[in-house]
């Protein structure tokens, strides 16, 4: 298994080619190389847990680690100076949408990412944050830009409890047209490569179909569009994959709770009912939001559980998502509301089985595109995924002590070869699993 550390000096890794800072902007490469949906993989980057120095070039430094696990889109959360004035420094505060928090780097650090990412055909974007700015924001200025109450004066999202951003006023043409100038700025400087839209049911959908529409429209690039949120319209606005909320919320419920496994398919069905092949689900075990607030995977599925959940997530269907410190089972909560660097030597056989269950995965994944069948059991998630020329069959033993899954008819008395061992494995009437364990078995 490789070492993972992510300072250029501490690893002795060769750095990537230093840009001349008194350049005023770095060149930004050609890209063209995005993954189609079906084959993304997203890793999340926090980036001041992601390395010891919390800058850019530090991810730019792990950048073999984030590969190894099969991702080939990274999303960066929000790179922008933070809001001071009734700030808690939170980098969904955003103080100027044109800049890079000097906390971070400079554009030029941006660009040298984004193009090292490129040459590994990773396509990197952006965490954009729409419905609100700091109070120290330079549109400030235009008060008639922000929402306000009958005294004139601007307020907090409603409902929040937000106090540190003020809302903005998205019946104002002006700062719309503005907004998607921003937008278009990291891509004409930057070469990113698209966006994941914070909180997009707070704005109005008409905002993000003529955003979209206008960005796309400006560049040669098939762009990304994640957004978070949950509606049927986020698509018609031209979102390609928005949140499955109540997949997370079950598999969570069936670790945690002992909710029936079978009920993951039900949820699994309803989330992708009506989409289209250019439409899809993020899908996830953790993230940065629950990560920070309400607890790690090793509380909600144990560590040696939280591995199997991913699996399920990762081959019944949808885009999966990897947050940075989910691969080594991170045992505390991950802030990013300050430094907060991850101890990458923690827990290396988990790390071990994300990058071998990835590469795994990216070897299969035009079977991963077939027919799903799903089997009915209490405590195992099973399911098989079947195209022209291969089956696959995946079991995941959700519970902390052995269980025997009763094989359907269509499975019995068969040879499989379990993907990740290469052992042969003949099945029967019936297959014991050991705690937590979980199986990827490719029929012969």
């Amino acid at each position: 298994m490789m070492a993972v550390s992510f300072s250029c000096e501490e690893s002795g890794m060769v750095p990537p080619t230093p840009i001349d800072k008194e350049d005023e902007t770095a060149t930004v490469n050609s890209f063209s190389n995005i993954a189609k949906l079906s084959d993304r993989v997203i890793y999340e980057v926090n980036l001041r847990a992601f390395s010891s120095s919390g800058k850019l070039a530090g991810v730019t430094a792990g950048l073999d680690h984030i590969q190894s696990l099969g991702t080939n889109v990274i999303w960066l959360m929000p790179i922008y100076p933070i809001g001071q004035l009734k700030g808690v420094n939170s980098p969904y505060s955003v103080q100027d949408y044109q800049a890079v928090n000097t906390e971070f780097g400079d554009l030029n650090d941006l660009i040298a990412l984004v193009n090292e990412a490129h040459s590994r055909d990773m396509a990197v974007i952006l965490d954009w944050v729409a419905n609100h700015t700091s109070w120290d924001h330079e549109w400030m200025q235009t008060p008639d830009w922000y929402v306000q109450d009958s005294d004139g004066n601007i307020i907090e999202p409603p409902g929040t409890g937000w106090t540190d951003v003020a809302e903005l006023n998205f019946d104002n043409i002006d700062m719309q047209a503005e907004m998607i100038a921003s937008m278009k700025y990291w891509i004409e400087e930057a070469g990113i490569d698209g966006f994941r839209c914070d909180a997009i049911d707070f704005v109005p959908d008409a905002f993000w179909s003529e955003a979209i529409a206008s960005i796309n429209s400006a560049t040669d690039k098939e762009l990304i569009w994640l957004g978070e949120g949950g509606k049927a319209e986020n698509f018609t606005s031209g979102f390609e994959f928005n949140y499955a909320w109540d997949f997370y919320g079950k598999i969570k419920n069936i670790y945690s709770n002992s909710n029936s496994a079978s009920g993951l398919f039900v949820t699994h069905e309803q989330e992708m009912s009506g989409l289209d092949a250019n439409q899809s689900k993020l899908r996830y075990i953790t993230n940065h939001d629950v990560y920070a607030w309400d607890e790690t995977p090793e509380e909600v599925y144990t560590n040696e559980g939280s591995v199997g959940a991913f699996v399920a997530t990762a081959f019944i269907g949808g885009v999966p998502l990897i947050y940075s410190g989910q691969e080594i089972g991170r045992p505390s909560l991950i802030s990013f509301f300050g430094k907060d660097p991850i101890d990458w030597s923690q827990n290396p056989d988990i790390l071990k089985q994300y990058q071998d269950l990835m590469a795994v995965r990216e070897s299969v994944l035009e079977v991963l595109h077939g027919e799903l069948i799903a089997y009915s059991d209490t405590d195992v998630i099973a399911f098989s995924r079947t195209n022209e020329t291969s089956e696959l069959l995946i079991l995941v033993n959700t519970r902390a002590t052995s269980k025997t899954f009763s094989l359907p008819t269509s499975l019995q008395n068969s040879s499989w070869e379990n993907l990740l061992t290469d052992e042969n494995i003949p099945l029967g009437n019936e297959i014991s699993l050991d705690a937590f364990q979980y199986l990827i078995l490719q029929k012969q």
